[in-house]
């Protein structure tokens, strides 16, 4: 082999291995940014998680009879604190949204407790907290959608499958949960 046929076969070399490292620093990079976007949606659900005790013991003051309401609300707090993936997460977030939806229905029968000002300030942070659960969780299904994306286009699914790359599970809300209704909190009555 002549030397400029080694010197051309080095340079091949290194441009193939120099794209390799490339696109697999891309993979790593969309991974990464995977998992920041779902510890933002954990943070904001951490949040949440901390506010729901101080509404159930601010309702329960005013609404003692309501027990069932407030064991379920408790329940599902539980549940969301103890998910171990997101699929499961999701499915607890489903059910403590759809039971806050009732604890805040029950709430409109107490005209005392509306007017309570801790109530309207937990309610509050509560609604802006969804809005910012709401927003990290657009944030993480666009990066997830992003990295699963280059997953499957050819050649990154190439060198995806090489170094088993894995898709990313989305953070969706079921149909069913009732998760996907307004919930219609009015704090001026």
């Amino acid at each position: 082999m002549s030397s400029t046929a080694t010197i051309a076969l080095i340079i091949i070399i290194v441009f193939i291995g120099t794209v390799i490292a490339f696109l697999y620093n891309q993979f790593v990079a969309l991974r990464q940014r995977v998992h920041n976007a779902w510890a933002q949606i954990d943070v904001e659900l951490k949040r949440r998680y901390n506010l729901v005790p101080n509404l159930v013991e601010t309702v329960k003051a005013y609404a003692s009879h309501e027990r069932e309401t407030l064991e379920n609300v408790t329940k599902a707090r539980t549940n969301a604190l103890a998910a171990d993936d997101i699929n499961e997460q999701a499915g607890a977030e489903n059910m403590l949204a759809s039971t806050l939806k009732t604890l805040f229905a029950v709430a409109e029968n107490y005209p005392d407790l509306k007017a309570d000002e801790n109530f309207r300030k937990l309610q509050q942070e509560l609604i802006n907290t969804e809005s910012k659960i709401s927003f990290a969780r657009q944030f993480y299904n666009d990066t997830v959608q992003k990295y699963n994306t280059k997953i499957e286009m050819f050649p990154h699914n190439l060198l995806a499958g090489l170094f088993q790359f894995q898709s990313a599970q989305y953070f969706n809300i079921s149909e069913d949960s009732g998760a996907r209704q307004v919930v219609n909190v009015n704090l001026d009555r």
